[in-house]
């Protein structure tokens, strides 16, 4: 029994990335397309790194947050965001696939649809963010002072932030099963939230913000808690937390987008 599902686990890893593998060959096809969308998502980044560091030249702190420490805040979630565009892009698409009828013959191949789905496309800007993501977190951590005994830590915190953002992402367009349309609006509402709050101390908001942030839709373990923990914002009881809110929204992820299927009634209906 345990040797089935290991061959499934196994199997369904394996369709995962030959599907991924046969998307970035496709990429690789038109190299400047490939250049110009990773050079966009790059730039895109810059300048949010240019903006930390014109506010601390004028601020010595942000919630007494100093640059170098803002830096891995901001670069811990650029990495998580860029992740998602290189691995599980084709979420982005559920809405258009239900409208359009096209989860129908995906239902019949012998792998799981959400991983179908997500290999779909891959978002070129996505190595762009993450590289600059990787700079920002790395320069940071440098500037902090951190040394390389805490980089377990670190690299636990990069995986579990990749692993949760992508499995939030899945969950909020899975939304469009029932709610029909081409848009993944609920996606695109929790990114631009995320790209404008989580890039900030989380002590600045109220506390209702806090309790969601945590414990609802646990997006403050993207980025606030692994790097607050580094810092030594936080006790280091808090990086448990960290991967328990990566496994929650893994299972998240596949239970909405089961339930999705459930309700799915094909195209024109």
């Amino acid at each position: 029994m345990v040797r089935d599902k290991s061959l499934t686990a196994r199997h369904v890893g394996g369709v995962y990335w030959r599907a991924l593998v046969a998307q970035i060959r496709a990429i690789t096809e038109y190299p400047a397309d490939f250049w110009v969308m990773a050079s966009a998502g790059a730039m895109w980044n810059v300048l949010q790194f240019a903006f930390i560091t014109v506010l601390f030249a004028a601020v010595p702190d942000v919630a007494g947050w100093r640059y170098h420490e803002m830096l891995m805040l901001s670069g811990l979630f650029t990495v998580a965001s860029g992740s998602t565009a290189l691995l599980v892009d084709g979420v982005w698409s559920t809405g258009q696939m239900v409208l359009k009828g096209e989860i129908d013959y995906r239902m019949t191949r012998p792998a799981p649809v959400v991983v179908q789905v997500a290999t779909t496309h891959i978002g070129m800007q996505g190595f762009g963010e993450s590289g600059i993501g990787l700079l920002m977190f790395a320069y940071g951590w440098i500037g902090a002072g951190l040394s390389l005994a805490a980089l377990p830590i670190g690299l636990l915190g990069l995986v579990c932030a990749i692993v949760i953002e992508c499995a939030l992402i899945t969950v909020f367009c899975a939304v469009n099963f029932w709610i029909k349309g081409p848009m993944s609006n609920f996606a695109f509402v929790l990114v631009d939230l995320q790209s404008n709050a989580m890039v900030l101390p989380l002590g600045l908001f109220p506390i209702g913000v806090r309790i969601v942030t945590l414990f609802v839709i646990p997006v403050a373990f993207v980025n606030f808690v692994p790097v607050a923990v580094l810092t030594g914002h936080l006790s280091a009881w808090w990086l448990v937390g960290t991967p328990l809110a990566a496994l929650a929204a893994v299972l998240a992820a596949v239970g909405v987008f089961r339930l999705g299927l459930r309700s799915y009634d094909s195209a024109g209906h």
